[in-house]
């Protein structure tokens, strides 16, 4: 099984805590449209079908349909893509407009994935989302009246003096959606973020951290209220209904190879991980030229034990011991014994290292302690 990321860099404008690479240069959509497609010529699947593809940002629904069609054209030109491919774009709540959510029922897209992050209006304008909170449900019926059956949203707590009844007022707000699938982060400050620059010129920059304490009983709160509802917490951040785990993403979280496509792109082929440069201006000139400008390093040994250990240890299923060398088994198990002796970890019949519900809150700790330096 491969999968297929379309990197779509362009906003609006910025939220104030977002790491990932965007730009509000929206005159160059069209070329950087162009670029995509020269790209996906230059990088076809070969022979394996592609069992997922996934338009990420930035915003992608920052494109305009026919821009979006021209993509969709040219990922199935150059692919050979399965019948019941899972195909998700992201979008913002804002940009559900009646024409769009119109437009999008002659595209293959079955899955959305939405940023609605908080439902209170004054957190939406500090993160500088351009969206209110009532557009979220509204932009949700519009997709549901368009045929769209898989619809994942974000939330985002742990906010400057956000108490436990506001994020209680958000998940109730979440659930009331009813949707199949559901990712909630804590707020982080990003290096390189306008949150960073604020954090760094408060001269009291403990006031706009959650503390420990409260993001422990928020993320409580959390599983909570949606394992209640009937959803299946199966990674550290997401949740599903049954049969709607995000395939895309557990595909990352399994090994599976991916081609990324777009500026700051990631590829994983098995062997190799590669990614393309991070410059929108320089992307496109490239391909424009036919070239594409990307670094790899080669995945192996150790490398290869700290990625698996990274990503499948943040799942419901774990990391599957039998899996490893000798040599790395004998590390994990080693290193993972004051977890497992304190309740952090466990081990299943089928050998695998699984996070405890207890372990999931300091999972980033406990992973730092079993990854090979």
């Amino acid at each position: 099984m491969a999968g297929l990321y379309i990197h779509i860099p362009f906003c609006r404008s910025r939220c104030i805590y977002c790491g990932f690479y965007s730009t509000t240069a929206l005159d160059l959509r069209q070329r950087y449209v162009e670029a995509l497609c020269k790209e996906m010529a230059l990088r076809p699947s070969d022979e394996q079908d592609i069992e997922t593809i996934y338009l990420g940002g930035g915003t992608p629904s920052q494109l305009t349909i026919p821009q979006l069609h021209q993509i969709f054209d040219a990922i199935y030109k150059y692919n050979k893509v399965s019948p019941d491919a899972e195909v998700t774009i992201e979008m913002n709540p804002d940009d559900v407009t009646e024409a769009f959510a119109d437009g999008l029922c002659w595209l293959p897209v079955n899955r959305v994935s939405m940023g609605a992050q908080t439902f209170d209006d004054k957190r939406l304008k500090w993160l500088h989302r351009r969206h209110t909170s009532h557009q979220v449900a509204e932009a949700l019926e519009r997709l549901r009246d368009n045929g769209i059956r898989n619809i994942s949203i974000d939330l985002m707590y742990g906010f400057p003096d956000e108490t436990l009844n506001d994020w209680q007022a958000d998940i109730t707000a979440a659930l009331s959606l009813n949707v199949e699938h559901l990712s909630a982060y804590c707020l982080t400050i990003e290096e390189g973020t306008p949150l960073a620059r604020i954090m760094a010129a408060d001269e009291e920059p403990v006031t706009m951290i959650c503390d420990e304490e409260t993001e422990r009983s928020m993320y409580e709160l959390l599983i909570d209220r949606l394992t209640s509802a009937g959803y299946e917490h199966y990674e550290i951040s997401n949740f599903a209904r049954p049969g709607f785990r995000s395939r895309h993403n557990s595909a990352y979280w399994n090994g599976i190879p991916y081609i990324g496509l777009g500026a700051a792109a990631h590829s994983y082929d098995g062997h190799t991980r590669s990614w393309n440069i991070a410059d929108i201006h320089q992307y496109i000139e490239g391909m424009e030229r036919g070239k594409r400008l990307f670094d790899a390093e080669t995945i192996e040994g150790d490398t290869r034990y700290n990625d698996r250990l990274t990503v499948t240890l943040r799942t419901r299923e774990g990391l599957d011991l039998t899996t490893l060398s000798d040599r790395h088994r004998d590390y994990a198990i080693k290193n993972a014994r004051r977890f497992l002796n304190d309740g952090l970890l466990h081990i299943t019949l089928s050998n695998h290292l699984v996070l405890t519900r207890r372990g999931l809150f300091v999972s980033d700790m406990i992973i730092s302690e079993l990854m090979l330096v």
